[in-house]
């Protein structure tokens, strides 16, 4: 067994029931929430969205919606001004290209304005069940520090992980390590006491934290 599958391995009995945090109860809904993670938190995301969806509960809506009254609605998670742009770009571009469905194909969802790599392997991972791995922050911090990768992007740990990771794990092991950089190896003060795969971890023999 590989030090990745063991690490995986572990995580998997750590977060066995590893998911999105973020609320959503359509493709669409997942779409808008994972544009306004982008540097926000899924908390913060969850606290938003009721209320934007209540006003734009479909694309045509969103995309109708005066791009101030979506800046008003969505003004606490920051970024506001270029997030508002995207919503409404987005839901037009679905509206106008795709009859107001958000796509389960990989490409379609990245042909989309306003949605980056990571956003369409969320949506497509999440809300599709197709196999991607989305690169974010705690992705990159994570599978870097533990040594599954050795990227300085995350273009590259992406197809780093893709080659590590056989392709029918890539949407659980993108949650385990996301939920693990979240609660465990954290950025600023990973907890590496508490750790379970310290023993694996590179980051971790080269600080010897304790």
């Amino acid at each position: 067994m590989t030090t990745t599958q063991q690490i995986l391995d572990q995580l998997a009995e750590d977060f066995p029931n590893a998911a999105s945090e973020l609320h959503f109860n359509s493709p669409y809904e997942l779409l808008v929430a994972v544009i306004l993670s982008a540097q926000c938190t899924d908390k913060r995301v969850n606290q938003i969205t009721p209320a934007l969806f209540n006003a734009a509960p479909a694309p045509k809506d969103m995309a109708d919606l005066p791009i101030e009254q979506i800046e008003q609605l969505i003004r606490s998670c920051g970024f506001y001004h270029s997030k508002a742009a995207y919503l409404k770009d987005m839901s037009r571009d679905l509206v106008e290209r795709f009859g107001g469905q958000v796509p389960s194909d990989l490409k379609a969802l990245q042909s989309l304005k306003g949605v980056g790599r990571k956003t369409a392997n969320v949506v497509y991972a999440v809300a599709f069940g197709g196999q991607a791995i989305a690169v974010d922050t705690h992705v990159f911090r994570v599978s870097n520090r533990l040594g599954i990768t050795n990227a300085s992007n995350v273009l590259d740990t992406e197809k780093q992980l893709m080659q590590a990771i056989p392709a029918d794990k890539w949407a659980d092991s993108h949650h385990y390590i996301l939920l693990h950089g979240r609660y465990v190896c954290k950025s600023q003060r990973p907890l590496c006491g508490g750790c379970s795969v310290r023993q694996y971890c590179k980051y971790y023999k080269d600080h010897n934290n304790e």
